[in-house]
């Protein structure tokens, strides 16, 4: 990665660089939040969205929530797809936006898999790997509802997948977006093709590690056609670790180091990775985490998982990372930056209003006016 060189006395997370090809004033990045805002039936982005965004147009780079693929993909109330028509001209309202005011923007692209639940889906099972139950909720009309046995994809409901993978780069192209970013974190599924415990197919998408691995590099290169090979970001969670479907025992994390290896390899722009869990409240990131893959990946390395501005400036400092990733603190402090840079205190937000729809809580958050110095976590 190529780096402008500025002065010593700047914060490390304040200094541009080169993000694979992505140009950032900063290395402060925006990461991915649901926040079900697209409270109409076809799923469309709307000025609200354009408003949330353009408030946080300065981040070094803003990723965008987790975005439909296509309405297979569905798993989660009131959250935009990029597989219309009208969902590309809201987008395309988004990136306008955010443009205007200097940002930089790349669109997410999700799939839950079978982390879904028939109420997404006009009553449909999920499909995933193979027909075993992740054990997860899903968030419905409802509130959350256990996942179900879902039925296994077929090597054309396979080939359809990366299709559409392919079809919303191309559609998030035609929106403005300066790239995209393949999900694959979490319970969802790209991670569930990885993991051996819900992945147990015969063929050439199971059979062991390569196998499980293959659809994430058949998405990866078919999401990077429509932009020549470049912007395209991979977002991994190699120590989710929740119930007995998701362990980050050493055989997972071996399995992601092969995994890491093989994305350099391939038409990656930057690598995201979100951390292990804190071990308590207010507790200091492990960096040894990050840098395992650090080590593996040649690319540009976003980290992601309760980091502050300290953490956050020290993390890139050692060369751990090129970039950090906020994302609660990016919900109450649209200019983050500039409290980074000022040394300003940190808004806390209202986890009661991450998810209601509306105004509350998603653009009505103050920008900061003098403050009390802090270094914030999150």
């Amino acid at each position: 990665m190529s780096t402008i060189r500025p002065t010593a006395s700047v914060q490390p997370l304040l200094r541009p660089a080169d993000l694979g090809g992505l140009r950032l004033p900063n290395r402060v990045v925006m990461a991915p939040v649901t926040r079900a805002r697209a409270t109409n039936p076809g799923l469309v982005p709307t000025e609200l969205h354009a408003a949330y965004y353009g408030e946080r147009a300065g981040a070094g780079l803003i990723v965008t929530e987790g975005t439909w693929v296509s309405e297979r993909a569905i798993g989660f109330v009131d959250v935009p797809g990029v597989y219309s028509e009208e969902q590309v001209a809201g987008w395309r309202r988004v990136t306008e936006v955010v443009h205007a005011l200097g940002g930089r923007i790349v669109l997410q692209l999700w799939h839950t898999g079978a982390a879904s639940h028939p109420d997404h889906l006009r009553g449909e099972v999920p499909a995933g790997p193979s027909a075993v139950d992740p054990r997860e909720k899903s968030f419905t009309r409802e509130g959350f509802k256990d996942t179900v046995t879902p039925r296994e994809m077929t090597a054309a409901d396979i080939a359809r997948t990366v299709a559409e993978y392919g079809a919303a780069a191309a559609n998030a192209r035609r929106a403005g977006f300066d790239g995209v970013e393949v999900h694959a974190v979490g319970p969802y599924l790209i991670p569930q093709f990885l993991n051996p415990r819900l992945n147990r197919r015969t063929d050439a998408y199971g059979a062991g590690a390569a196998g499980r691995r293959r659809l994430l590099c058949e998405i990866v290169d078919a999401v990077a056609a429509p932009w020549n090979g470049r912007c395209v970001g991979v977002r991994l969670s190699p120590y989710w670790d929740t119930g007995d479907r998701f362990v980050a025992d050493e055989r997972t994390l071996a399995e992601y180091d092969a995994l890491v290896t093989e994305l350099g390899a391939r038409p990656v722009a930057y690598l995201h990775l979100r951390g292990r869990d804190l071990a308590a409240p207010g507790g200091t990131p492990d960096f040894g985490a990050f840098a395992r893959y650090r080590r593996l990946f040649g690319g540009p390395l976003i980290v992601n998982l309760g980091f502050g501005r300290e953490s956050g400036n020290a993390v890139v400092e050692a060369g751990i990372a090129d970039a950090v990733s906020f994302a609660t603190h990016f919900i109450a402090n649209p200019d983050l930056v500039t409290r980074f840079a000022m040394g300003r205190a940190l808004a806390a937000g209202d986890p009661a209003t991450y998810y209601t729809g509306g105004a509350a809580g998603y653009v009505d958050q103050p920008v900061s006016g003098t403050g009390s110095p802090s270094a914030g976590r999150g």
